[in-house]
């Protein structure tokens, strides 16, 4: 794998606040390699560790979307949802920004039948047939829609399992990455000092609270794979 320059710097994260960790009483042992000082009780997370950890990150995103992998972001924060869906739309991933639904990858059998009946819903929504039937008929089937539509909207696309899986808080979205682990779906996740940084295949130690060290982690990440995407275009 060619290495490239991802303009990561440290005075960016800085001022993100990427280095904020939790305070020491919540603190993971296993994280101990990736935290460089405690500060009026809190950890902090050694920035160095993590400019690399993210360089190699957006290496290996930019050289799996230049061989068309399918790529799934998990955040599901309230104050994150917003950039979640951003910033998959633009790197043309899916995603899931509200409530996890349990089985989502380890029942996918029952994920693909309710993806279905979504698109079904959206066609006659968009044909019009939904405001033809009888009116209690037709205000339970958009209930039903909008339900669809706020739990799987950003994953009406997805055909198949996917390759690899973004989380951006582990503890959040354990169950999610519980079911990659069963599947053996490679992850990659921000770790922040309450983590545990052995469950995932990748980690980048980070601040997993603050929406703006969410937002550069994830706007590196999916530049490298927009980029991926591109290289892939022009060498096809």
């Amino acid at each position: 794998m060619i290495r490239r320059y991802w303009n990561i710097n440290l005075e960016e994260m800085l001022r993100a606040g990427v280095h904020f960790g939790h305070g020491t009483r919540k603190w993971n042992p296993r994280m101990a390699p990736y935290i460089s000082a405690e500060h009026k009780g809190i950890h902090i997370t050694n920035l160095m560790r993590t400019a690399r950890f993210l360089s190699e990150t957006c290496d290996l995103v930019f050289d799996a979307a230049s061989r068309r992998k399918q790529f799934l972001i998990v955040g599901t924060k309230k104050k994150a949802a917003a950039s979640v869906a951003r910033a998959a739309i633009r790197a043309r991933c899916h995603y899931v920004n509200k409530k996890w639904l349990g089985g989502i990858l380890t029942n996918w059998s029952t994920t693909e039948t309710r993806l279905q009946k979504f698109r079904d819903l959206r066609m006659e929504q968009k044909t019009g047939r939904l405001n033809r039937l009888p009116k209690g008929e037709a205000a339970r089937l958009k209930r039903q829609l909008s339900h669809l539509q706020r739990y799987l909207g950003g994953i009406k696309y997805m055909t198949g399992l996917p390759d690899i899986v973004i989380i951006l808080d582990q503890q959040e979205e354990y169950t999610a990455l519980l079911e990659c682990i069963t599947l053996g779906i490679p992850t990659i996740c921000l770790i922040d000092t309450n983590c545990d940084p052995d469950l995932s295949d990748i980690s980048i130690p980070a601040n997993d609270d603050a929406i703006a060290s969410i937002r550069l982690i994830l706007n590196k990440l999916v530049f490298a794979i927009c980029e991926g995407r591109s290289s892939y275009i022009q060498n096809s």
